[in-house]
């Protein structure tokens, strides 16, 4: 499993506006072979924005790495930093998770050898 997460420091203010951009879009992802899911997280407050996080779990790196190169992802992120006001301070920051252990309810980890 490869999860890949961007982190957005979403200026105050512009929350509902940012949610609402994220629930009105089309992404496309369950056109590609490997998506199982997509989450926008919301975090923690700061004095000057709030933390918000895109979350998506592929089957694969290569899964994800195939989104990246494809007409859905040009497609999805062709509206990104348009003529809209920005609602976010900088660009997203970027963060890729390869799964190395993964445990689930009702379910025990396996043993170290």
């Amino acid at each position: 499993m490869y999860i890949a997460m961007n982190r957005f420091k979403v200026s105050k203010g512009n929350e509902e506006a940012f949610e609402t951009l994220w629930r009105s879009r089309e992404s496309y992802l369950h056109e590609l072979p490997g998506f199982q899911e997509f989450s926008l997280l919301k975090g923690p407050e700061k004095e000057d924005h709030t933390l918000y996080s895109s979350h998506t779990v592929w089957n694969s790196f290569a899964d994800f790495k195939n989104w990246t190169t494809s007409e859905q992802f040009r497609k999805a992120h062709s509206r990104a930093g348009g003529a809209n006001k920005p609602l976010h301070m900088g660009h997203p920051e970027f963060e890729g998770f390869q799964a190395v252990l993964i445990q689930r309810g009702g379910e025990t980890a396996p043993s170290a050898a």
